[in-house]
């Protein structure tokens, strides 16, 4: 999902579970994944709809915030 469409949803009182994971590709990386629903989840991409990742929290938590995400679940 792409950041104006969580800033969107999440704006018309759409709740999502955030958790931030570490990146498959590169376990150095985070990524952020939404879910919604039993069988609904949706990765943070860019406007290229390839997955948004993070070399640093800090980073990703000021990019959580920037898009309304008041708290997520990290797993490590």
């Amino acid at each position: 999902m792409k950041r104006e469409d969580v800033k969107t949803k999440h704006g018309e009182g759409m709740h999502f579970d955030t958790h931030v994971i570490a990146n498959p590709a590169n376990t150095h990386e985070w990524i952020i994944l939404f879910k919604k629903e039993v069988g609904s989840s949706y990765f943070l991409v860019n406007d290229n709809e390839e997955i948004e990742s993070f070399r640093q929290l800090d980073d990703l938590i000021q990019e959580l915030r920037e898009i309304g995400i008041k708290s997520a679940e990290i797993h490590f």
